[in-house]
C-alpha cells in the first residue's frame, strides 16, 4: 500500500486533545450519575420523612383515641361519709350514665345513676355490716375496710360515647353509733383494681369477694 494511502499519524497535540475530550465526556458521565443517585436519595429521604411523619401522625391520633376510652373514676366523700361523687380523674371526659353492681353473695340489687354519678352508703350498708358479723369480723374498724364493687360507665370523651367496666375498691370505715348504739359506715373513697370485659364483669367480682371472706370455720 503507498504511503499516501495510509492514515495520517495525528501529532501529539491532537492526541493531548483528544484524550482531554474523553476526559471530560466520562467526567460528564459520572457527574450524570452523580446527579441521578443525589435526585434518588433526596426522593428517598423525602418519602422517608412523610411516612415517618404519617407514622408519627398516626401515633399520636392512637395515643389521643386510647387516652379518650381510658376511664379512671375519682370520688369525693360528703362531710358524713355516707354518699361519694363520682367523676372522671380526666379532663374531657364527661359521665353519661352508670351501672354499679355489688358482690352476690351480698344479696344486693345493682343500682343505676344517671344525673348524678354517686355512690351511696344506703345502698349496702347493712347487708356489709350482716357479712362482717357472719364472718365474725371486729365490729369497728382498723383503718380502712374495702368491698370490691363493679361499676360500668357509659362516658362521652373527644366526641364519641364509650363503655368502661372495671371493678373498684370502696373504701370505708365501721364506725359505732354513739348514743344510741349500733354501727354504720363512712365512705373513704375509691381505688381501681382492673378493667373487665362485661361479660365476665360479676363472676370476677364474686370470685374477688370470695378470695377476700373464706368461709368461716365452724
Amino acid at each position: 500500500m503507498p504511503d499516501s494511502d495510509l492514515p495520517p499519524i495525528p501529532t501529539s497535540e491532537e492526541t493531548e486533545a483528544a484524550a482531554v475530550r474523553r476526559r471530560w465526556i466520562t467526567l460528564a458521565e459520572v457527574l450524570g450519575v452523580i446527579a441521578v443517585l443525589i435526585s434518588g436519595l433526596t426522593l428517598w429521604n423525602a418519602y422517608r420523612q412523610r411516612s415517618s411523619d404519617e407514622a408519627d401522625k398516626a401515633a399520636a391520633r392512637a395515643e389521643a383515641q386510647a387516652e379518650a376510652q381510658a376511664l379512671l373514676l375519682r370520688a369525693t366523700p360528703d362531710r358524713d361519709g355516707r354518699r361519694l361523687a363520682l367523676a372522671a380523674a380526666t379532663a374531657g371526659q364527661t359521665i353519661q350514665n352508670q351501672n354499679i353492681a355489688f358482690p352476690g353473695p351480698l344479696g344486693v340489687a345493682a343500682v343505676d345513676t344517671l344525673i348524678e354519678p354517686r355512690i351511696e352508703a344506703d345502698w349496702f350498708e347493712q347487708a356489709l355490716l350482716r357479712a362482717r358479723h357472719d364472718a365474725g369480723r371486729d365490729e369497728d374498724s382498723r383503718g380502712d375496710e374495702r368491698i370490691p364493687i363493679a361499676i360500668t360507665t357509659t362516658f362521652f370523651s373527644g366526641g364519641r360515647m364509650y363503655r368502661d367496666s372495671a371493678i373498684y375498691d370502696v373504701g370505708y370505715r365501721v364506725e359505732g353509733g354513739g348514743l344510741f348504739g349500733g354501727h354504720h359506715l363512712r365512705l373513704r373513697g375509691i381505688s381501681r383494681v382492673g378493667t373487665v370485659p362485661p361479660r365476665t364483669l360479676q363472676a370476677r367480682l364474686d370470685a374477688l369477694w370470695a378470695s377476700r371472706n373464706p368461709p368461716r370455720r365452724p
